[in-house]
């Protein structure tokens, strides 16, 4: 192997730079060229790569978003896109590739590989939603950015006693919304796998739950419901003002955690020893604090599951 490109798809996550650092300088650790592939797989389809090496990549570890990068393209979901991918890869002599990024950035490597070409996923999401893996790149850091959120929102709605809405990410899975409302002290929980709750959420809010509350602070995820609906449903349904707060895509800037970085740079160098041991088509994870693999069928034939004993566990604590 003389040669392997490393490229950033999808949303960003805090730790991808991490990530890049670790695939380039693990790759020359083994004397291999390393190059990386501007704007993710539009960069691709556009051979825009630029050689990398120890000093391109010295500063870098802890930046937020990606330096190669990343942009959402339609094209290379369908089989011309993908072929046309495969043939620049050859064209361009790049013998492996590694794609860090998020479900649909996975999928796409999940089909270069089935097609034959050698390829490691490594999973970097702040909504950690691979299936059968523990934790992605840039979770941890969107976690900590929401709980200090929600810590400066609760001082200020203690202080008007006011309920408080905040919106976090999660458009498909609700991870995000229940690790921060567990870990922020949230009194109610909204996640796109349990729609059904919403409410007896409502009810719960209203009744004040049998306690003498005096405000509240509800996390929804944006796949579940709209804060600003949920804020109208209050009012309308209850007579509560609440506060709505829209985190957006600030969840997603800022400097890496440590964890998070360590966590990249673990990924980062295992995709390259897979690599050099002719493991393609794998999808890298930790597992009882050591990397292990998946293949990456095997990762996308399963569906993602909420853990329920987290689940239940935030209803007891909102007691």
């Amino acid at each position: 192997m003389n040669r392997i490109g490393v490229l950033t798809s999808g949303e960003d996550a805090p730790g991808m730079n991490a990530a890049i650092r670790a695939v380039v300088r693990s790759g020359l650790y083994y004397d291999i060229e390393m190059v990386g592939v501007k704007y993710g797989f539009q960069g691709l389809l556009n051979e825009s790569i630029e050689r990398l090496d120890a000093v391109s990549v010295g500063s870098i570890l802890q930046r937020g978003g990606t330096v190669l990068q990343s942009y959402i393209t339609g094209e290379i979901s369908t089989e011309d896109g993908q072929n046309k991918a495969i043939e620049n890869l050859k064209k361009l002599e790049i013998d492996a590739l590694v794609v860090v990024g998020g479900k649909e950035a996975l999928s796409v490597t999940q089909s270069l590989a089935s097609r034959g070409f050698p390829c490691i996923g490594i999973p970097a999401t702040i909504d950690n939603d691979i299936p059968g893996v523990e934790e992605t790149i840039g979770f941890d850091t969107a976690l900590n950015t929401v709980i200090d959120y929600i810590d400066r929102i609760r001082d200020t709605a203690s202080s008007h006693e006011k309920t408080s809405i905040i919106e976090v990410a999660g458009k498909d899975t609700g991870n995000l919304a229940l690790y921060s409302g567990i870990a922020g002290g949230a009194e109610s929980i909204v996640i796109p796998e349990k729609k059904e709750d919403v409410e007896s959420i409502l009810d719960q809010v209203k009744s004040g739950n049998g306690a003498e509350r005096r405000y509240s602070i509800i996390i929804v995820a944006e796949g579940s419901v709209a804060g600003i609906d949920l804020n109208a449903k209050l009012k309308e349904e209850a007579g509560i003002e609440s506060r709505v707060t829209v985190l957006g895509h600030t969840q997603r800037g800022g400097s890496p955690t440590a964890r998070d970085r360590v966590l990249a740079s673990r990924l980062g160098a295992y995709a390259v020893d897979l690599l050099i041991n002719d493991e393609v088509g794998k999808l890298v994870g930790m597992k009882n604090n050591q990397p292990v693999y998946y293949d990456l069928d095997e990762v996308f034939s399963q569906e993602f599951r909420i853990d329920e004993a987290m689940y239940q566990l935030s209803g007891r604590l909102s007691l």
